[in-house]
């Protein structure tokens, strides 16, 4: 199956059909979406700019970890559920949204970023302290996801305003 019957297949199913048709629900469903995404994105924000030593330097590393952990990792949760739910109930319109794989790709990468990061530094960080001078390997991680996540907000705000005309 394609990628584009896959995202038709979604979209003809009672909740694809349900979500579209909805007045009410389709429109909540986006505004959660977009509140999780700048929770989530914004703490995003500040743990990588931590990292990179433009931020809160005088913070350990671990103790910003510690505190924005679990409120980026539930808000991105609830972006990754309502941007399924999203996928639902706009499958033709991102078939024909050239930079929808593009985002998706991106999604894989910042996770997969976030994931080395976890199994390199993870275990470490309570030992960095306060240092303002972290493992080049952290810097180039928060680096990589301030990049990959930022390219994954503006290709998402750029699928309804881009056409197969791209």
């Amino acid at each position: 199956m394609s990628a584009s019957e896959l995202l038709q297949t979604m979209y003809d199913s009672p909740l694809g059909t349900s979500l579209a048709e909805s007045l009410y629900i389709y429109p909540l469903v986006e505004g959660v979406h977009l509140l999780s995404l700048a929770f989530s994105f914004g703490l995003i924000v500040l743990t990588d700019l931590r990292l990179v030593g433009v931020a809160f330097r005088q913070v350990p590393v671990s103790i910003v970890l510690q505190q924005l952990r679990p409120w980026l990792l539930g808000g991105f949760v609830i972006t990754f559920i309502t941007g399924i739910l999203l996928t639902f109930a706009a499958g033709p319109e991102l078939v024909a949204a050239p930079i929808f794989p593009l985002k998706l790709l991106l999604i894989l990468f910042a996770g997969l970023n976030a994931l080395w990061f976890e199994f390199k530094f993870g275990r470490t960080v309570i030992g960095w302290g306060g240092a303002e001078a972290l493992p080049a390997g952290a810097k180039v991680a928060g680096w990589i996801s301030l990049i990959s996540w930022s390219l994954v907000v503006i290709l998402g705000r750029l699928i309804p305003y881009l056409d197969s005309g791209f």
